[in-house]
């Protein structure tokens, strides 16, 4: 990472102690004695950086095509005083690297903030743009209460950008003030400029309805092997502006308090991460045992929306792709052949912390782990699996005509490729949301062994274009 100092400063920069409290180690505290405390001011910029020094912005890793030569002042623009920040986008071939971003960081032990509700600052385009990431939090260390707002639209004249603090009762020695992130998807590849301006937290009083929500508000459940671990992922928190808009934040996982409803089951620690520890208990009453356990999420007092229900089983998995277990080797998941045929474009990637696979202009693709072009990844051997397993989320309107179609290969890398075939029906799947399926390998018509299984094959024929997958995986529940 990268310091830049910022240049044409006019006046000196402001100095900030800190005012630390000594306490004496005898024995016999009185009651009226109070711990030190850290810097309360939560002013970062007006006209001048606040308690940051003149290094006050660090880059993002030019390595990953960050651009450490677009931040500025500007003694011409500004929406109160004489001076504002001033950021220039570059172009995605610019030779100093595509996207601008970085952070603030607070330079003494960090500032008490729990006396604030939100961070605000003033931002204006030199054209109609959105600014991809703004937030707080992030410190280039342990990042624990970072905070993000995404896709934030500008135009050219000055808007009041508000981004709530989901807890601030967590933001006690905080060193990271302000983060941003910028490039051109909005422009079509255009550079433009961005000014921000008068950037401090503040006590709003103003902000209502807090939804905090985690996996986004949905209530999931998955069926998980013992000592198998998974983290929670799309927490959020969601509050009313002060002009009846809302705004969601994403937000950390020390922001919540995390419970399970059986520990017999499963655990939660504190950065969201459930664990699968045990087959539950024996209900005294029924004599079953029980190994289902909820997970749930608190902010502040507040239930979150959504939970995951956790079933402990012990399964037989080959996993092709998933986050709760580990794949087995794979060529590719989208094999591009048939060139002037295939239009499927994408493959797998991350979405909220969780891989998925995400297909666009889909007519068929292919998932492949037969060792295509002697790269020496076997046939997976599904003899003793007994299911398949996937999770499908159509990302545009479903039609009950529409369908998707999973094609089994065997003996993929002969002359003799055998095929079985399963269809979904549109019916059967919903838009936006997540369907899980478990398919009897039974049902594949035509799939005569399952020895050497070669590839997926799935076919929507374009009546589903935009499509995401997510833990493929055979299992023999036992």
């Amino acid at each position: 990472m990268k310091n830049i100092k910022l240049k044409h400063w006019r006046t000196a920069l402001a100095i900030f102690g800190l005012m630390v409290i000594t306490i004496s180690c005898e024995r016999g505290f009185s009651d009226d004695v109070e711990l030190a405390t850290f810097n309360p001011n939560g002013e970062i910029f007006t006209d001048i950086p606040i308690g940051l020094n003149d290094s006050v912005f660090i880059s993002f890793d030019p390595a990953t095509g960050a651009n450490v030569e677009g931040f500025d002042v500007d003694n011409d623009v500004a929406f109160e005083g004489s001076s504002s920040i001033r950021i220039d986008v570059p172009t995605p071939n610019d030779p100093e690297g595509g996207y601008i971003g970085g952070i603030f960081k607070d330079r003494g032990a960090g500032r008490d903030l729990t006396g604030y509700d939100a961070l605000t600052f003033w931002a204006k385009g030199s054209t109609t743009a959105t600014v991809g990431t703004f937030g707080f939090g992030t410190d280039f260390a342990e990042n624990k209460y970072a905070v993000e707002i995404n896709d934030v639209e500008l135009s050219t004249t000055w808007k009041k950008i508000i981004i709530p603090i989901p807890d601030p009762s967590k933001l006690v020695q905080e060193k990271g003030m302000f983060l941003f992130a910028a490039g051109t998807q909005s422009t079509n590849g255009v550079g433009f400029t961005f000014w921000m301006d008068e950037m401090r937290f503040e006590k709003l009083g103003t902000l209502g309805q807090p939804r905090p929500a985690i996996l986004g508000g949905q209530d999931q459940t998955a069926q998980i092997n013992i000592g198998t671990s998974l983290p929670l992922s799309n927490l959020t928190q969601t509050y009313n502006l002060p002009n009846g808009l809302d705004v969601t934040t994403s937000c950390t996982p020390a922001y919540f308090d995390f419970e399970t409803s059986n520990p017999f089951v499963a655990s939660v620690d504190e950065g969201g991460v459930v664990t699968v520890d045990g087959p539950g208990e024996i209900d005294p009453e029924t004599g079953l045992v029980d190994n289902t356990s909820v997970i749930t999420g608190y902010m502040g007092g507040v239930l979150a929306s959504g939970s995951l229900t956790v079933q402990s089983v012990d399964i037989d998995v080959i996993s092709i792709f998933s986050d709760l277990y580990a794949n087995v080797p794979v060529d590719n998941y989208n094999g591009f052949y048939f060139d002037g045929f295939q239009t499927t474009l994408g493959g797998a990637i991350e979405e909220n912390g969780n891989n998925i696979i995400d297909y666009t202009e889909m007519n068929f693709v292919a998932i492949e782990f037969y060792g295509r072009e002697g790269s020496g990844v076997p046939p997976v051997d599904a003899s003793d699996m007994t299911q398949l397993h996937i999770d499908i989320r159509v990302n545009e309107t479903v039609d009950p005509s529409d369908f998707f179609r999973i094609e089994l290969f065997n003996n993929f890398t002969t002359g003799n490729q055998v095929a079985g075939s399963f269809t979904i029906s549109g019916s059967e799947l919903l838009s936006n949301e997540w369907v899980e399926f478990d398919i009897p390998l039974s049902s594949f018509a035509g799939l005569s062994a399952q020895d050497a299984l070669g590839a997926f094959i799935f076919v929507t024929d374009g009546t589903i274009a935009n499509v995401s997958l997510d833990n493929i995986y055979f299992f023999n529940e036992n």
